[in-house]
């Protein structure tokens, strides 16, 4: 058989990058010989991550549309003319069977490239609400594999295939971590544990409420693992200074965390609502309303819908947070309700099935 080739995009957050990196390791492992090149945006950080994850990388001139008038937005027509053009020399000589993107800046040049080249194309759509390029590639892609229901609105039916988000393999089994997770965190097994996670680069609103409420928070007997995110490190690390509470810019063994943790307070990014999903704790959502068409709501807002968690936005955290988390801390029944209600809506094979999708469009 034919070596087979593949072209991957997806970059800009944790959130594109991580489901390119899992789709290519689950094709790699069916076509051990097959060739991997991904495609990214040149200054953002999948020009680091990807090559961390062993995959060659090539980097276009291209950035997003900013909201207002801004130098960027005058040198946006020439940096997309320039990465429509160098994806075109990307693919004519690497030769791609199939073309995958997972969303991000670098995926809408190089996708519209593909299909005007007629090489097939799947787009992998995390999130509830999706952005513009997804919409504008959507019409000519071949299949597009969604994590939510009812997208219809935003694509042609007849391509969605419903699999849900890729996510790390070492979530599916967590229950019998939880004595090793509790030793890792050094944790006392007789107290409930909250995690609060922010994104990859933490969440400012998040740390803010924290630091208001930890003294709350702490007096129900509850002890604190807090990934306040490496640009707010130096700022919130004196809490750990608290009996009971740890924060950490980053964590690595989020297996373990996860198994360590009671409640969670979590952003709605689409890969971090994915993750939690198949964990199945109980969580309260703080959606960041910073970002494009609002989508975090909208992930939270699918989940919550389902009696499957609790969502509180920013504008209200002042006065609803105290009572909602004490009442959720206190009330054994909604802690299952909302933990069973979730787990329902876990896709734990996501990424199989997507390479799968890929698999049937390989001429």
């Amino acid at each position: 058989m034919r070596k087979l080739k593949f072209i991957l995009s997806g970059g800009g957050t944790g959130g594109h990058i991580y489901p390119a990196v899992a789709i290519a390791n689950e094709l790699k492992s069916r076509f051990p010989d097959a060739e991997f090149l991904f495609v990214g945006a040149k200054d953002k950080m999948e020009m680091q991550k990807v090559p961390q994850a062993g995959y060659p990388i090539k980097g276009l001139w291209i950035a997003g549309l900013q909201r207002k008038l801004t130098l960027q937005n005058a040198m946006f027509p020439f940096k997309l003319m320039s990465s429509l053009w160098n994806s075109r020399q990307i693919i004519k000589s690497f030769k791609p069977d199939v073309v995958i993107g997972t969303g991000g800046f670098a995926s809408g040049p190089l996708l519209q490239v593909a299909n005007s080249l007629n090489i097939p194309t799947v787009i992998q759509e995390q999130n509830s609400y999706p952005g513009i390029t997804n919409k504008l590639l959507s019409k000519k892609a071949n299949a597009i594999c969604v994590a939510y229901e009812n997208l219809e609105r935003f694509f042609p039916a007849a391509k969605i295939v419903i699999t849900g988000n890729p996510v790390r393999q070492d979530l599916l089994e967590i229950d019998s971590k939880r004595n090793e997770a509790q030793a890792h965190f050094k944790l006392d097994p007789n107290k409930k544990t909250l995690l609060v996670l922010g994104g990859s680069l933490g969440a400012r609103r998040i740390n803010q409420l924290i630091a208001k409420e930890i003294d709350v928070i702490t007096a129900l007997g509850i002890q604190v693992i807090w990934q306040c995110g490496k640009l707010y490190l130096d700022e919130y690390q004196h809490f750990s200074e608290k009996e009971n509470v740890q924060v950490l810019a980053f964590i690595d063994r989020m297996d373990l965390v996860y198994a360590a943790a009671d409640v969670v307070i979590s952003r709605a990014g689409a890969s971090s609502v994915s993750e939690l999903c198949l964990v199945g704790k109980p969580v309260i959502f703080i959606p960041s309303p910073n970002v494009a068409e609002d989508h975090q709501t909208k992930n939270a807002k699918a989940i919550v819908d389902k009696k499957g968690a609790i969502l509180i936005k920013e504008s209200e955290l002042d006065t609803a947070f105290a009572t909602t988390f004490s009442n959720l801390i206190s009330d054994e029944n909604l802690q299952n309700e909302l933990s069973q209600n979730i787990k329902k809506l876990a896709k734990p094979n996501a990424t199989k099935d997507i390479v799968q999708e890929v698999i049937k469009l390989i001429k």
